[in-house]
């Protein structure tokens, strides 16, 4: 076969008599083609919102779960969850907004699992902290980081995405799964809850 011939492997040939292409190599070929179209855009889909947006989203993680090495487990995760969905993804242009769903509730799970754990775990000897516990030891240092973790989960998260990842209430509301209306409470009632425990603390 030609160099031609074999780049263009469906392609009816010019001789005559020549076995015609099958339908289903015709059909296979195209859904084939198909696939790797939806695979080619969510590689560069994916890309270009991994370069964008993965420290923001890491940052965002680990203001929730409190743990820099989770957070970036939670991120990726996300990613490749997105990645393999992305045919199912109804709006490509909120995918944002879906890592950012996707984020919230993944910490969602992993502070319930570590509640679980720490419950039945038996007590011993601190394990010596790890270089990014240490890092994220440094920012949980502030008093205010320190009331926010000191609030109930939904008020934390509504006021982490407020005023730490500056979102509107519409985006709040999505990533977090609720209504507006639930995020203006959520938010307020963090606030005043954050003031009282910062109210301890001087």
């Amino acid at each position: 076969m030609t160099e031609v011939g074999r780049n263009m492997p469906f392609r009816k040939p010019d001789d005559e008599g020549a076995r015609p292409t099958d339908v289903t190599e015709t059909l296979v070929a195209r859904g084939t083609a198909g696939a790797v179209a939806v695979a080619w855009d969510a590689d560069q889909a994916l890309t270009a919102l991994y370069s964008a947006n993965y420290r923001s989203l890491v940052r965002l993680a680990a203001m929730l779960v409190r743990d820099a090495g989770t957070a970036e487990e939670v991120v990726q995760d996300a990613f490749v969850a997105m990645h393999g969905g992305w045919r199912r993804l109804r709006d490509p242009d909120k995918a944002l907004s879906y890592l950012r769903q996707s984020v919230v509730n993944r910490s969602r799970s992993v502070l319930r699992h570590r509640a679980v754990v720490e419950k039945y775990a038996p007590k011993g000897l601190p394990d010596a902290p790890s270089a990014e516990a240490g890092a994220i030891g440094e920012l949980e240092r502030s008093a205010v980081i320190e009331a926010l973790h000191r609030l109930p989960a939904r008020q934390r998260e509504a006021l982490v995405l407020r005023y730490y990842a500056d979102l509107s209430e519409a985006e709040i509301a999505s990533a977090m799964g609720i209504s507006r209306g639930a995020v203006k409470s959520h938010t307020a009632r963090g606030m005043a809850a954050l003031r009282n425990v910062l109210e301890q603390f001087s």
